[in-house]
């Protein structure tokens, strides 16, 4: 769902409106709000998340988030996971995570709901891909297929439940199928 101001928005005057549920985003001047989760890519973040946390988060390597507001490169999107370098993390004075992360994540990953636009998703990934994210996932459960971004090699597809989904060098030590991602699914 787009919604068009009577005036054009700033970023700024984006940042400063209340936030929506399901999160809106700010892309190229105009508001796009995501859609609702359903069933499906619910159940990929939620184990996704903790899984890749259970690998690099023990050693202060990186931390993944989930719908994390991101603003960057005159964009403000709201990947469905977001996951940050240990130092890269934004803090306060006091050593706590910071509310506002103005940095593109290091690794991003998008889940597409069933009304998304592909298109739409895969623009917010180049856009990260260009701010200096080292990798992007595009997921789609309804394919059973794993798009992977990186800057500086052609876009791979992961579709063979037998295939090992390559990860940032950082999380390295994080191992997963397709068949073991989507069959979270069954669970």
């Amino acid at each position: 769902m787009v919604r068009t101001p009577t005036k054009s928005l700033t970023l700024e005057e984006f940042l400063q409106l209340p936030e929506t549920q399901p999160a809106s985003e700010y892309i190229d001047g105009a508001i796009v709000q995501k859609p609702m989760p359903q069933g499906e890519d619910s159940v990929v973040q939620t184990e996704l998340a903790p899984a890749i946390n259970s690998i690099v988060k023990p050693k202060q390597i990186a931390r993944a988030f989930t719908e994390l507001r991101c603003t960057f490169g005159g964009r403000s999107i709201v990947p469905d996971l977001a996951v940050f370098l240990w130092d890269r993390i934004p803090r306060q004075e006091n050593g706590r995570i910071a509310n506002v992360f103005a940095i593109a994540p290091d690794w991003t990953i998008e889940i597409l709901s069933p009304d998304q636009s592909q298109t739409k998703v895969t623009k917010n990934i180049l856009h990260c891909l260009k701010h200096g994210t080292q990798m992007g996932w595009l997921i789609d459960p309804e394919e059973q297929s794993v798009f992977v971004y990186l800057p500086d090699r052609p876009t791979a597809v992961y579709d063979e439940p037998r295939m090992q989904l390559p990860v940032p060098e950082f999380a390295k030590d994080f191992h997963l199928t397709v068949e073991g991602l989507f069959g979270w699914l069954m669970e």
